[in-house]
């Protein structure tokens, strides 16, 4: 099986000569951030994080979508935090796409390397901490849960991509595969984040046009993408932003694979506007 590969941003700024003409795009439909957009002065900082910024990827918008938020999060050595979710609602997905992070689940710890992947359920008590000599940048997304009533909220997990068994999408040999870090039966959970492979030639071969959201990080390989009535060109580092019923599809050119790591919302009830009489 190739290694993957995962793109993180290493920020700076360019020189003065570089031209302003780019691929980034906001519409009413979908956006996408090129990787350039990652710059130094984009960043944020968070409270209780030491030796930590982040670029904030995707954030609930009014009108657009808004179930989610996203951010690409690069600890330096020795940086973290004790306390990192400051919401109780708030359920989140960590996935770890360079150097290590010692990640802390009540009274478990768990060494996060390249392709590490945990789950973390509202008001789970944990810790973050890069106790490595390098950078290490990782992926977080961000709900708040919907509760139903007689349904358990899932438990935390931790695993790595390595371990997930790529299904293939029916009638593609191959070309198209989806790693699904939890069962898409299980009714507990609202939220799935999962990594889509393509080889080379490979597509979805329709516009999908769905209820969900979708966060789109490009992990590595270009490949275009339809979003709306555009074709778009898209490489690793990349992101998209889709708000709900977005037509959507791709192909992946080559040289080698495309793969992204995939936000959608799932199993709940459309939240229906009360007027108050």
């Amino acid at each position: 099986m190739t290694r993957p590969r995962y793109y993180a941003p290493a920020g700076g700024l360019p020189p003065q000569t570089q031209l302003t003409t780019d691929r980034a795009v906001f519409t009413e439909a979908y956006a996408v951030l090129p990787r350039g957009t990652m710059t130094d002065i984009v960043t944020s900082l968070l409270p209780f994080w030491e030796q930590t910024r982040l670029w904030v990827i995707a954030r609930p918008l009014s009108g657009f979508s808004e179930t989610f938020s996203q951010y690409i999060v690069e600890v330096s050595p020795g940086g973290g935090s004790d306390r990192p979710e400051l919401d109780p609602r708030a359920e989140g997905v960590v996935f770890v796409v360079a150097g290590a992070l010692t990640l802390t689940l009540g009274d478990a710890t768990h060494e996060l390397a390249e392709g590490g992947y945990a789950f973390i359920p509202p008001g789970q008590e944990w810790t973050l901490h890069n106790r490595g000599e390098g950078t290490a940048t990782f992926h977080w997304i961000r709900k708040a849960y919907q509760v139903v009533d007689g349904i358990d909220a899932p438990e935390a997990f931790v695993t790595n991509e390595a371990d997930v068994v790529a299904g293939e999408m029916p009638g593609t040999n191959g070309a198209w595969t989806t790693q699904r870090f939890v069962d898409p039966t299980d009714i507990r959970h609202d939220m799935h984040v999962n990594i889509v492979n393509f080889e080379p030639g490979g597509a979805i071969p329709f516009p999908e046009t769905h209820v969900m959201e979708h966060g789109l990080y490009v992990l590595e390989g270009k490949a275009m993408y339809l979003l709306n009535d555009d074709w778009v060109e898209v490489q690793e580092g990349d992101f998209m932003w889709l708000r709900a019923f977005c037509p959507q599809a791709c192909y992946a050119g080559g040289p080698g694979r495309f793969r992204y790591l995939l936000y959608k919302d799932v199993n709940r009830h459309a939240v229906l506007s009360r007027q108050l009489v």
